[in-house]
C-alpha cells in the first residue's frame, strides 16, 4: 500500500510516473485475481474431495469411517415387511429316516410301586435325535504291495493305487479341505494349520500346506484356461480391476466376469500392458461391460458403461453442486432401467415409441446440464492447452460423446445395467487383502488367482466351494459348459 507521502511525490513527478505506476499496480491486481482464482478452485477441488464417499463415489465403504454417510437410496422401497414373509415354510431341524446310531433307553422298573418290567415288552417307543459331528480324527489306511518270487526267480510286486506315490501322505479329502480354508474361506496359513490340528488331530505345517496349494495349482492350469477361453468367447462380459500388494509392491488383480465364469489375474500394471498380457480383450468379440476406465476403449469391442458409477457420481453432482439436472438424470436411468425389467419377461426390446421418448429426455437432461455448465473462457494470452473442466461438466460430456455404451442396456437388453458382477467377483479378493495384507510372493497371487477363478466358476454353477476342490484331487476337476452369454 502507498502511503499519503508516497502518492504525492509520485504525483510531482509528472504523468509519466504516474502511469508506470498504474500500468505496475494493474499487472500486480492481475496476478493476485489469478491467485485468487486459483485458490478458490483449489478450494472447491479440496472440498469435492471431502465430500466423497461411497454413496456418490467409488471410494470403498471402508473409507467412510466410523460415521457413515446418510444412505439414499436408488431402490424403490418394498411394502412388504422385513423378515420372513407369510405363508414362507421356513427351516428347522428335521429328523432323519435313518439315524448313523441307535441307543436303546430301557425302562427297568415302575417309577410308581418298582416293580421289575425288564421281561415286559415296550408298548411304544419315544423318538429324539441329537445330529453331532464325527469323531475329529483322520482315517488313515495303508496300502500293502504283496511281493512274490515266481519259480523262475523273478520278483514280482503288486502295484499301489494311483496317486498313492510316498511311504506317508495326505489324501485328497484333507487336501481339499485344506485349500478350502486358505483359499475359500480366507484363513492365513498358521490358522489353518492350527484349525486342521483342532478339529482332525492333523498336524500339518505350514510349509507342507504351501505344497498342497502349489499341487492345486498346479492341476488347474487346463481347467482354468478352458474357463479364460470361455469368457474370451463371450457376447457379453464384465471388466474391473483393483490395487493388490505382493511383497510389498503395488500390484493390480484384473478380473473377468460372466454369469457362468470367473478369471482372475495380477500383474505389475494397471492399464493396456496388462490387459494385453491377460490376453481376453485384445481379441473380444462381444460386449465389454466396464467403469471408464481409458484403456479399456483402446480396443474395437463394443463397449458397455457402468452406471452404477454414474449414479453414484450423478448424487456428487446434485448434493455438493447443488445441480437439478443429475437427479434428473438419476431418475431417466432408473426408470428405464425399470421399463426394461417390466418388458424382459416377454420380449427382448422396448418398443420404438420407449425408445424414443427415453432418449429425447436423456438429451433434454444434457441440454440442461450444459447451460449449468458453460465452458470456462480461455487464459488471456494462452492459445493451446485445455480448458479447465469441473467435475460436473466431466459427467456430461462423459453422458454425452458415450451415450450409447451408457444406455447400451436399453437397446441390448442383454446388457446388464452396471458392472456389479465383476465388482462383486472382486470383493472378495479385497477381503483377502484386509487379512492378509499382501502375497508373500508372485508365485502365491498367481495361485491365488487361479484357485479362485475355479472356485467362484464353479460356485457360480451351483457346485459347492469344498466338492469342487475335492473333484481337483481326484482327477475330476469341474469345467463348465460353453456358454455364449
Amino acid at each position: 500500500m502507498l502511503t499519503r507521502e508516497q502518492a504525492q511525490a509520485i504525483y510531482r513527478a509528472g504523468e509519466e510516473a504516474v502511469v508506470l505506476v498504474l500500468l505496475a499496480m494493474d499487472a500486480r491486481l492481475d496476478a493476485v485475481e489469478q491467485r485468487v482464482e486459483d485458490l478458490q478452485a483449489q478450494a472447491c477441488h479440496l472440498q469435492d474431495q471431502l465430500a466423497q464417499n461411497s454413496r456418490n463415489s467409488s471410494k470403498p465403504p471402508s473409507t467412510d469411517g466410523f460415521r457413515k454417510p446418510a444412505p439414499k437410496s436408488l431402490r424403490e422401497k418394498s411394502p412388504r415387511p422385513s423378515g420372513g414373509q407369510p405363508g414362507h415354510a421356513g427351516q428347522t431341524l428335521s429328523m432323519a429316516e435313518k439315524p448313523d446310531r441307535t441307543e436303546r433307553h430301557e425302562v427297568e422298573r415302575c417309577e410308581y410301586c418298582g416293580r421289575s418290567l425288564a421281561d415286559r415288552p415296550p408298548e411304544g417307543i419315544e423318538r429324539r435325535q441329537v445330529h453331532d459331528l464325527p469323531p475329529r480324527s483322520l482315517i488313515v489306511t495303508e496300502h500293502q504291495a504283496e511281493i512274490k518270487r515266481c519259480p523262475c526267480g523273478h520278483l514280482n510286486k503288486a502295484a499301489f493305487p494311483k496317486g498313492v506315490n510316498a511311504p506317508a501322505q495326505y489324501g485328497p479329502g484333507l487336501k481339499a479341505v485344506a485349500v478350502y480354508l486358505k483359499q475359500y474361506q480366507l484363513l492365513p496359513f498358521e490358522r489353518t494349520c492350527e484349525l486342521l490340528a483342532d478339529l482332525f488331530e492333523c498336524g500339518i505345517s505350514e510349509g507342507a500346506l504351501a505344497n498342497i496349494l502349489g499341487e492345486c495349482h498346479e492341476r488347474l492350469e487346463e481347467p482354468v484356461q478352458q474357463i479364460k477361453e470361455q469368457i474370451a468367447g463371450a457376447l457379453v462380459a464384465q471388466f474391473d480391476e483393483t490395487g493388490s500388494r505382493v511383497e510389498k509392491q503395488l500390484r493390480w488383480l484384473h478380473v473377468a466376469s460372466t454369469e457362468g465364469a470367473t478369471y482372475y489375474d495380477i500383474h505389475p500394471k494397471r492399464g493396456a500392458e496388462a490387459l494385453e498380457s491377460i490376453g481376453i480383450l485384445p481379441d473380444f468379440g462381444g460386449r465389454a461391460i466396464h467403469d471408464f476406465w481409458r484403456p479399456y476403449f483402446s480396443y474395437s469391442c463394443a463397449h458397455g458403461l457402468c452406471n452404477a458409477h454414474h449414479l453414484r457420481e450423478l448424487i456428487f453432482v446434485h448434493e455438493q453442486h447443488g445441480q437439478d439436472w443429475a437427479d434428473k438424470m438419476i431418475d431417466c436411468l432408473l426408470d428405464i432401467k425399470k421399463a426394461v425389467a417390466l418388458a424382459k419377461p416377454t420380449t427382448d426390446h422396448l418398443t420404438k415409441a420407449q425408445v424414443r421418448d427415453f432418449e429425447a429426455r436423456y438429451q433434454s437432461i444434457l441440454d440442461q446440464g450444459y447451460a449449468q455448465n458453460p465452458l470456462s473462457p480461455a487464459p488471456a494470452g494462452k492459445k493451446r492447452g485445455r480448458r479447465k473442466k469441473t467435475k460436473p461438466r466431466n459427467l456430461l460430456e462423459r453422458l454425452d460423446e458415450h451415450r450409447q455404451e451408457a444406455l447400451a442396456f436399453m437397446y441390448d437388453f442383454r446388457v446388464p445395467f452396471d458392472n456389479n458382477l465383476a465388482e462383486r467377483d472382486i470383493r472378495m479378493m479385497k477381503v483377502q487383502q484386509k487379512i492378509s495384507g499382501m502375497f508373500r510372493s508372485e508365485e502365491g497371487a498367481k495361485a491365488f488367482c487361479r484357485i479362485r477363478s475355479y472356485i467362484s466358476t464353479a460356485r457360480k454353477n451351483a457346485m459347492g466351494a469344498l466338492d469342487a476342490i475335492a473333484r481337483v484331487f481326484t482327477g475330476n476337476p469341474f469345467v463348465p459348459r460353453f456358454n455364449t452369454s
